[in-house]
């Protein structure tokens, strides 16, 4: 006999302490984390300075947005590029390290050496790499380009690891039957299914890394984002809204492609 709605509601298990627990211990949390924020105020020229950024994007610099010498086209072609190369060498340097940290490719020891060194990897934020990198090779793109590539192995190894393990099985145990050890089974039997995941995995990774390289000039490690510090610093907001409006229509422009090429690539 099929119970109704009324009597299926009655045998569920009465849960209310649970939930009332659940949601105060997040309002303790919520307090207790507000509690060791301290606010100060907003300073008197908070609102002046913020309202002169507004506006200056609808009044920036013509000139500076439109140099492609020395303005926001090539201060925005390096940071694509810092970004794109970045990307690659990441991509590349993660592919070993996501096979290794598999479960159902690799033995277990060396699963927990790839993990860790992977987890190490992204312990670290990119400013920080980018200060590193900068002592070592100097300010430039170049130390962009390193910091882009050892950030992004952290995720795309994640990412990579999550496709690689949801393989069907019955693929390896096939070629284990056919005799294949493992290179053979990576590069024919796993590779190309695999492709459609690692490819959308790289592009979304390098949507992220154009905002990252954008920071980056920040430590002068590359990007537009130095010549914004100095133009804010100058109080030229002209210039800053140039820059601004780049950075945006460049985001804008990045995700929009990143989006319906990784659509296309799970659609087919």
């Amino acid at each position: 006999m099929q119970l109704t709605i009324d009597q299926q509601l009655r045998k569920e298990p009465n849960r209310w302490i649970h939930k009332s627990l659940t949601i105060a211990f997040i309002f303790v949390i919520i307090a207790w984390a507000m509690g060791t924020i301290t606010f100060t105020g907003i300073k008197e020229n908070g609102f002046t300075i913020m309202s002169n950024i507004v506006s200056s994007l609808f009044q920036p610099d013509v000139d500076f947005l439109f140099d492609f010498k020395l303005g926001v086209p090539a201060l925005l072609l390096e940071t694509i590029v810092i970004a794109f190369v970045g990307t690659i060498i990441g991509a590349i340097l993660a592919l070993p390290l996501a096979f290794l940290a598999a479960r159902n490719i690799a033995p277990k020891w060396v699963n927990f050496i790839a993990l860790t060194f992977i987890a190490a990897i992204r312990t670290f934020l990119a400013f920080v790499y980018g200060l590193m990198f900068l002592r070592v090779t100097g300010p430039g793109a170049f130390a962009g380009v390193l910091t882009v590539s050892v950030v992004s192995i952290g995720m795309i190894s994640k990412l990579y690891i999550e496709a690689i393990e949801d393989l069907d099985k019955r693929i390896l145990e096939s070629l284990d039957a056919a005799g294949c050890n493992t290179f053979e089974k990576i590069r024919y039997g796993i590779l190309p299914q695999l492709f459609t995941d690692f490819a959308s995995t790289v592009i979304y990774r390098f949507e992220i890394n154009i905002k990252d390289a954008s920071t980056l000039g920040l430590v002068g490690a590359g990007g537009i984002s130095a010549p914004l510090i100095f133009a804010m610093n100058d109080f030229n907001w002209s210039k800053a809204g140039a820059i601004l409006l780049g950075i945006i229509i460049l985001v804008l422009i990045v995700e929009t492609i990143s989006t319906k090429l990784r659509t296309k690539l799970a659609r087919g």
